[in-house]
């Protein structure tokens, strides 16, 4: 890139907050990846026209009626002709298959609504609430073939008072998604995470 930033596709399903504050980050000048794509399976997907408010190209690939391998190798080349070198996860609602999955190995990244290993899959409020925990959050981490198993790349926590709802839990904890992502991003295009028996190490700028 004549630019010198990491070309990042967004991958969306619907209203595309996280998207927002990926756009948002990415905005600042010094910020080393640029949003040069955002990608959604669903037409319809709320972000699609976030991103074009902002300049931003986006590509629809319809998953209904295509298998899950004939889905991911078409978004794959078109990731692929559009020089896309990271991928972020932003409400995706599809299972990757593990093909698609190992050949973004270490450049696709997910965030999830709480604190892993702790709430993995969906319904993840109501299954912390039902747990009793005290606390939750959200997670950034690699994208492996196991469901909301990969390394974890950055975590914040958020209280969990008595009188919580899943509604007002999940806003509490997308306030620190938004905060977290874009940080987790800026790494990674950075060149700073590495993975080590599935542990990520951060590492000082070159």
């Amino acid at each position: 890139m004549a630019d010198g930033k990491r070309k990042v596709a967004v991958l969306i399903s619907g209203r595309g907050s996280n998207l927002r504050a990926l756009i948002d980050a990415a905005s600042n000048p010094a910020y080393p990846a640029r949003i040069a794509l955002v990608l959604s399976n669903k037409a319809e997907a709320e972000g699609l026209s976030v991103a074009r408010d902002h300049g931003i190209e986006t590509m629809v690939i319809e998953s209904k009626g295509k298998t899950r391998e004939a889905f991911d190798a078409e978004m794959d080349a078109c990731l692929r002709a559009k020089g896309i070198e990271l991928i972020c996860l932003a409400g995706f609602m599809r299972i990757l298959t593990d093909a698609f999955v190992q050949g973004w190995t270490g450049r696709m990244i997910n965030i999830h609504p709480s604190l892993l290993p702790a709430f993995k899959g969906v319904r993840v409020h109501e299954q912390a609430l039902a747990a009793g925990v005290k606390i939750s959050g959200c997670t950034v981490h690699f994208v492996i073939p196991a469901l909301d198993d990969g390394p974890i790349i950055l975590q914040a926590a958020v209280p969990v008072p008595e009188n919580a709802t899943p509604e007002t839990l999940a806003a509490a904890i997308l306030e620190q998604e938004h905060v977290i992502y874009p940080q987790a991003l800026k790494l990674l295009a950075e060149g700073r995470l590495e993975i080590k028996e599935h542990r990520v190490q951060v590492t000082a700028k070159p």
